[in-house]
């Protein structure tokens, strides 16, 4: 058997995606700007996606822009409104447990002059609101905080936070890195005083390498990527059409019986947390004192007490169990987590911990399989592990 629970790393793309991402490649593989029938064809599923992701958020198509994915979008959306708004101050909002790819172009930011003020979070990883509405300026042209948190499913209060920035500072931006919220929430940007929103295909089954920032009319953002002045001028580049239909075909897959999928998604997820909190030395993390369906349904952080988690990602590896020491991106460069510190997790338990990740294909039957590889692998780990 295989269980495949690393779906906040990527998720496998549904047939409808593959299917027409197919067909743009053999049928209608024309340049978009193209100006014949094999161009108008292309275009033609640009402008459908970009009207599929738009409704489901309650947007205008002209509110979308396409880029190569989640870390672009991030990165546009902070260096962009940054540069377009640095007449207006040079002070932005994040917290202490933000993605590399909002993390990065931050500091890259300090480096260009500007003033960042993270925020703490409580031990399930929710927002200081308090500590934010002390740090908004009159100078502070940007706020970014995560819907959902990729390491340990904190949900974000986003539209208290969306309040207390307009209303200590009306003119600031509110980003939202989106990525691993879109498709597991109803989101409606405009409602919820959201001004830039980033999305990533592959982690709602779509295609890797397509991603898309939603930018609020009227709100001020610099190009990052320049020459010939596609996406009207906001993003220049040859439109990446397969993958294009690719995310427009996944959103409205995901939106479609939303319901159902993400009940599905909480049970599955409460039924893991229920039998893997029967085993001896595992601590759950992010879920202290509050309700599970008050985080977001696809992830669970876990720590193994006296394991090293690599140790114990690539036992469950050999029983065709994958799952991930953290975020995908990080394992690039491993170190310790820095969202696992924000919430205060013991120091001997940071190199200790594992996210399962679930998907609307994910069963019970998965979860009692990894569940009971668990119970066989940790007592023979533990014995023979140097901790």
């Amino acid at each position: 058997m295989e269980a495949y629970l690393d779906n906040a790393s990527t998720t496998r793309p549904f047939e409808c995606v593959v299917s027409i991402m197919k067909e743009t490649m053999d049928q209608s593989y024309g340049n978009p700007s193209s100006m014949h029938n094999k161009g108008f064809e292309a275009e033609k599923y640009v402008k459908k996606a970009k009207e599929i992701i738009a409704a489901t958020l309650k947007a205008e198509a002209k509110e979308i822009i396409f880029t190569s994915g989640g870390t672009e979008s991030n990165n546009m959306a902070l260096i962009g409104s940054a540069i377009a708004n640095r007449r207006q101050g040079r002070h932005i909002i994040t917290t202490k447990i933000e993605h590399a790819s909002v993390h990065n172009p931050l500091i890259f930011l300090e480096e260009q002059g500007y003033e960042v003020s993270y925020l703490s979070v409580d031990r399930n990883g929710f927002v200081d609101l308090d500590e934010l509405e002390k740090t908004i300026r009159e100078d502070t042209i940007l706020v970014s905080v995560m819907y959902v948190n990729n390491e340990i499913g904190t949900c974000e209060k986003i539209e208290e936070i969306s309040k207390i920035i307009k209303r200590k500072n009306s003119r600031t931006l509110f980003h939202v890195d989106a990525i691993q919220a879109y498709g597991k929430y109803k989101i409606y940007p405009k409602k919820s005083g959201i001004d830039l929103l980033s999305i990533s295909g592959h982690k709602l089954h779509g295609p890797k390498g397509i991603g898309v920032l939603f930018v609020r009319d009227k709100v001020k953002i610099q190009p990052i990527i320049h020459g010939g002045g596609q996406q009207n001028n906001m993003r220049s580049g040859t439109e990446n059409v397969p993958g294009i239909a690719g995310i427009g075909a996944a959103a409205e897959e995901i939106y479609t019986n939303h319901g159902e999928k993400v009940e599905h998604l909480y049970q599955v997820k409460e039924h893991f947390i229920e039998e893997v909190k029967k085993i001896d030395g595992v601590t759950v993390n992010g879920i202290e004192g509050i309700e599970i369906r008050e985080t977001a349904p696809h992830v669970v952080s876990v720590s193994f007490d006296k394991i090293r988690a690599e140790v114990l990602l690539h036992a469950l590896e050999e029983k065709g169990i994958y799952v991930s020491s953290g975020s995908a991106c990080a394992s690039n460069h491993p170190q310790l987590s820095g969202t696992l510190q924000a919430i205060g997790v013991k120091k001997e338990l940071l190199d200790s911990t594992i996210r399962f990740s679930f998907s609307v294909t994910t069963t019970i039957d998965e979860i009692d399989y990894a569940v009971k590889a668990l119970n066989e692998l940790l007592p023979v780990l533990r014995r023979f592990t140097r901790h």
